[in-house]
């Protein structure tokens, strides 16, 4: 440690043991968000402090009045105070080391780095998905090219892509990786259409060993870029490069996608990636927590069960709740342990509690009930007609409400087949035209979604 390194030490430890001791910072809070805090520059006006976590640095900057208070006791003379995280400090310090591209088309990988194999929670319902995903990292082109994963918004689809991209940049530095979303693609065809330089586009595209490209379906009705995509698509797929694509459904149900990509889409590994279920929600909380430097002990048992059971429909919310639940506690909580009672506060009047949203388990609910069954008989291989009427009558809402894929809705109701589920639409929509109190009975239980 240098001399102003030091100092600087020196003076923020002082400021923090007047923080410490401030009535509204708790114990826990200070452990929690101010202890490994450090002052990394200061001058006549400003100073600059650095935490690990994003949680962290919102939790500082509501603080800011009491952190330029302490200061002020400290250096005898008043400074404005700006809180940042170790990774923005990263960044500035390479701003101008930008890497060196890989050509005029590709100035950079764009693989985000914060989501790795390390920080994504397995359990049931992405294992197989992640197992792919690792076959792919560790034997790029080899295996599956391409794996194609589809899922719902918010499930770790973009997580588990990247994860492949920057475990390969860093077993095997020499592969040339990229990523882009299927929008940012069709842009750059775009650019170089008006630029006259589709082929250098195309060509350096080419020149990959992989490729991953996010939210494929929306390349669907880009005619030009569609093209433009199956000839590199080959072009990879025959030299034997990784591609691992993302969509929010199978390939075959996307719309306004040619046969003959859907054909390509499919001659790899088509998985799927589900909701988390109640055992992997908790374990994506703790982990949250435990990434966000949180003692393990700060959220009471009771609350993250209720978090997990009713913010469980993607990971993203789970993270929202999590997130709700930290600022409430902070800002109106009393700064120790966070219980029930605070949750409650904090979640009141919330919009994203699944248990108000219609979803598969809604469904199967309210048929159950309307048809005088349980979920269990429901989602059985029983073939009695009452039963299997209603469990159709399920799948059709099923795909007509919520646009879920063939094969999710499948997974549904007992690891049924696709096929299986089409051809219970298709007789719910023939029943429909046919018979009027089949219809009426559709209708009523339609009406009970929104009761």
């Amino acid at each position: 440690m240098n001399g102003v390194e030091f100092l600087f030490s020196d003076i923020w430890s002082k400021t923090k043991s007047i923080i410490k001791d401030h009535e509204s910072i708790g114990k826990i809070i200070y452990d929690t968000y101010f202890d490994d805090s450090k002052l990394i520059d200061l001058n006549s006006d400003k100073a600059v402090i650095v935490v690990p976590t994003n949680l962290q640095k919102m939790v500082l900057s509501q603080r800011l009045d009491l952190i330029s208070q302490s200061l002020e006791k400290v250096l005898n003379r008043a400074v404005s105070c700006e809180v940042i995280m170790q990774n923005d400090l990263k960044k500035i310090q390479i701003e101008d080391s930008k890497p060196e591209p890989y050509n005029d088309y590709l100035e950079q990988d764009n693989v985000l780095p914060f989501y790795t194999f390390d920080n994504f929670v397995v359990g049931p319902s992405n294992k197989e998905v992640h197992s792919a995903a690792l076959a792919c990292a560790y034997n790029p082109g080899k295996f599956y090219t391409p794996l194609f994963i589809f899922g719902n918004s918010g499930l770790g689809k973009t997580h588990l892509v990247n994860a492949i991209g920057n475990y390969i940049k860093k077993n095997d530095p020499a592969k040339r990786v990229y990523y882009t979303s299927s929008s940012d693609f069709v842009s750059k065809v775009v650019n170089s259409i008006k630029n006259n330089s589709i082929e250098e586009f195309k060509r350096s595209m080419n020149e990959l060993d992989v490729l991953l490209v996010d939210d494929i379906q929306f390349l669907a009705g880009k005619e030009k870029s569609h093209e433009i995509f199956f000839h590199i698509f080959n072009e990879l797929v025959n030299n034997r490069k990784q591609i691992v694509l993302t969509s929010d459904r199978d390939p075959s149900e996307i719309k306004g996608l040619e046969e003959r990509m859907v054909s390509r889409f499919s001659s790899g590994l088509s998985v799927g990636i589900d909701s988390p279920e109640f055992e992997t929600s908790l374990a994506i909380l703790r982990f949250k927590m435990e990434n966000q430097s949180m003692d393990a002990g700060m959220i009471d048992e009771e609350v993250l069960n209720y978090i997990a059971t009713n913010f469980s429909k993607d990971v993203r919310k789970l993270e929202g709740a999590l997130n709700r639940l930290i600022f409430y506690s902070i800002n109106f909580g009393n700064n120790e342990r966070i219980d029930f009672k605070t949750a409650l506060g904090a979640f009141k009047g919330s919009s994203n509690v699944d248990k108000n949203e219609l979803n598969a388990n809604k469904i199967k609910r309210i048929v159950a009930d309307y048809y005088g069954l349980t979920r269990q008989q429901l989602i059985s291989k029983s073939r009695t007609k009452n039963i299997a009427n209603a469990r159709h009558i399920a799948m059709y809402l099923c795909r007509k409400t919520l646009d879920l894929p063939f094969i999710r809705i499948g997974e549904e109701f007992g690891k049924r087949d696709h096929s299986t589920v089409m051809n219970a639409c298709m007789k719910v929509e023939e029943n429909i035209k046919k018979d009027i109190n089949f219809k009426q009975a559709l209708l009523e239980i339609e009406r009970q979604f929104t009761q």
